[in-house]
């Protein structure tokens, strides 16, 4: 019996069979290709069977060939008939088995990304950044290769390239370095009042951040930035801000790195609001018999751009404000009302308006119709110093020689005047 055509998958055992009789027994010898077949040099891979068959295990490309079994004694030599022996070879086009996985890391730090490719023949695989090769070309490793990447400092991306003879093909790592987030857009005034702004900005970043910070400040004043922390939108409105008040603000953005640098201002003042305080040192004096001359100072707290002042005076102050006559002055600090009756004690009151609205009135203050009797004594304070004793406190009233003062006194509300 001679060998067969046989077929056979690589890596697999293929076994030609031969036997042969003869007297005396034959010998079997293989030929391949017409070379002799030695089965002793093949590390075991190749043996020869008792049954003179020739058994060949884990079969390579190269066992692919032209087989012969001879028979040979004493009386002489027989071939057989030449059997082909294929071996065949599965192509499989490579593929990723374990792709590689983008990671986001701290600046400096260390990561290794792992890809693997399979097919047949297996292809190699190697790493790239860009056109760069990172694997050298004599070293490429079959099937995995671990790219390990240390003290990163900047964001990129690795590709992991995989290539057979039946095919090249690629895999993407994005290694993001986490960073400080970038400087929001310019902030956008959409609304202000008196006491409120309301602003809105682009984020300024691709990536999303943990929170905003706003910053702060009035132009007026030197204090220090006010800060409003762990604004989630990109719109917000700032409170408790002065009336009529120039402010300077800006925006940053925080994520888990920390706070980036701020946008670029905007300047912007609120509104006006009617005046929260009355003019100061209110004083009246007598130019004539019957016109007197008041003059004051602008609030401390104008709370916008003062349009002008009303003047409230009265013979009778206890009735409402309302019936007591009035005198408006476009935005001086005097004014002089005249047509007053000789000999009387007129109470007098002033306040301040914006465009908004009246501010609070002054304390009320007596002028005397009588000409050249010096005015009220301003800003007259008392302060309790020891068990027995008060210290006051006065100005004197504006443009007077005073010669003395007369200081009236009294215990409660029943006791004696002193």
């Amino acid at each position: 019996m001679g060998p067969q055509l046989k077929v056979v998958e690589r890596t697999r055992t293929a076994t030609m069979l031969c036997a042969a009789s003869g007297n005396p027994d034959p010998e079997i010898t293989w030929f391949k290709d017409f070379l002799p077949v030695d089965p002793s040099a093949s590390n075991g891979r190749i043996k020869q069977l008792r049954s003179g068959g020739l058994q060949i295990e884990s079969s390579e490309e190269t066992d692919q060939g032209k087989y012969e079994c001879v028979a040979s004694n004493s009386a002489g030599v027989r071939y057989s008939s030449p059997a082909n022996l294929y071996v065949r070879v599965r192509r499989v086009a490579p593929r990723f088995s374990i792709l590689p996985v983008s990671h986001e890391i701290m600046p400096g730090g260390n990561v290794n990304i792992t890809c693997v490719a399979v097919g047949s023949p297996m292809p190699y695989v190697k790493w790239m950044q860009g056109a760069e090769d990172l694997t050298p070309e004599d070293d490429m490793p079959v099937g995995r290769n671990v790219l390990e990447l240390t003290d990163v400092k900047d964001s990129a991306n690795y590709t992991c390239v995989a290539m057979s003879s039946l095919g090249v093909i690629e895999a993407v790592a994005q290694i993001t370095v986490k960073s400080l987030p970038k400087a929001p857009g310019t902030p956008v005034v959409t609304e202000t009042t008196a006491t409120s702004i309301t602003i809105t900005w682009d984020s300024g970043n691709p990536d999303p951040v943990s929170y905003y910070v706003i910053e702060y400040k009035s132009k007026s004043q030197d204090g220090p930035y006010q800060i409003k922390e762990d604004i989630t939108t990109t719109r917000y409105s700032i409170g408790g801000l002065s009336p009529n008040s120039e402010y300077e603000i800006w925006v940053s953005a925080v994520n888990s790195i920390g706070q980036g640098p701020p946008s670029e201002s905007v300047v912007t003042r609120t509104g006006e609001q009617a005046p929260a305080s009355a003019p100061r040192n209110v004083q009246g004096r007598m130019l004539s018999s019957t016109t007197m001359i008041i003059q004051w100072e602008e609030p401390v707290e104008p709370n916008g751009q003062i349009r002008g002042y009303r003047v409230y005076y009265t013979m009778e102050p206890s009735q409402p404000v309302n019936n007591w006559q009035k005198h408006n002055v476009d935005d001086s600090l005097l004014t002089t009302v005249g047509s007053l009756l000789e000999d009387e004690t007129y109470t007098v009151r002033v306040l301040a308006f914006t465009s908004v609205g009246d501010g609070p009135l002054s304390d009320p203050i007596q002028v005397k119709t009588q000409q050249g009797v010096p005015g009220q004594p301003m800003n007259f304070r008392a302060e309790a110093k020891t068990e027995t004793s008060i210290v006051l406190s006065w100005s004197p009233p504006r443009q007077e020689i005073i010669v003395k003062y007369e200081l009236l006194y009294k215990e409660a509300d029943h006791s004696k005047e002193v």
